[in-house]
């Protein structure tokens, strides 16, 4: 069994390597289609074209990063990504300075 604890962020943070959960291909198309069926168009192509652009060089700790950001509203999301509001410290960090670019959001025509 492992230990889990709270990190200074407030998520947790697991102690044993062994418990963390494979990046399996249905964990990846779960995620897959949670990005991709936000509830609105605007929100599915920044977060689906955010998943399909870096989602193959993701480790666990970039995985997990997107999974909890998934429960998030979108409205939020948005923001935070739009600039419209300040990243909460979960959230800071690379991968949201690069959700903050928007050029991975290709809309077809």
């Amino acid at each position: 069994m492992f230990q889990a604890r709270v990190a200074p962020n407030g998520l947790g943070m697991i102690e044993s390597p062994a418990s963390l959960p494979e990046i399996t291909t249905e964990r990846l198309k779960r995620l897959h289609f949670r990005a991709w069926h936000r509830g609105t168009r605007e929100a599915d192509y920044m977060i689906g074209c955010y998943f399909d652009t870096y989602s193959a060089d993701w480790d666990e700790a970039a995985m997990v990063w997107f999974e909890r950001l998934l429960d998030e509203d979108d409205v939020e999301i948005m923001a935070w990504a739009l600039g419209t509001q300040d990243v909460p410290a979960a959230y800071a960090g690379p991968q949201m300075d690069a959700m903050r670019r928007l050029d991975y959001v290709t809309i077809p025509r």
